[in-house]
């Protein structure tokens, strides 16, 4: 199985979770247009079938490379 790279993954969800703050603060077509296709990409990436497992599976990602990396900062969502 592939594994993504932690690096792309923490940049996607850190675009979700910028474009989901977005969208709450105003409600506009662009930004939901955006935020479905980061939305879509995460769920491909992830191979998830919900954004909410894509995030799960994303957040399992990024605790599995920081041990093995020694690594910090990770970044969680939760939905």
């Amino acid at each position: 199985m592939l594994v993504p790279d932690p690096k792309a993954v923490r940049t996607l969800l850190t675009r979700y979770a910028s474009l989901r703050i977005a969208q709450a603060e105003r409600d506009m077509a662009q930004t939901a247009r955006e935020l479905a296709d980061v939305s879509r990409a995460l769920c491909v990436m992830m191979g998830a079938a919900s954004v909410e497992d894509a995030i799960a599976e994303a957040d399992a990602l990024l605790i599995a490379s920081r041990r093995t990396t020694g690594g910090g900062g990770g970044l969680s969502l939760a939905v």
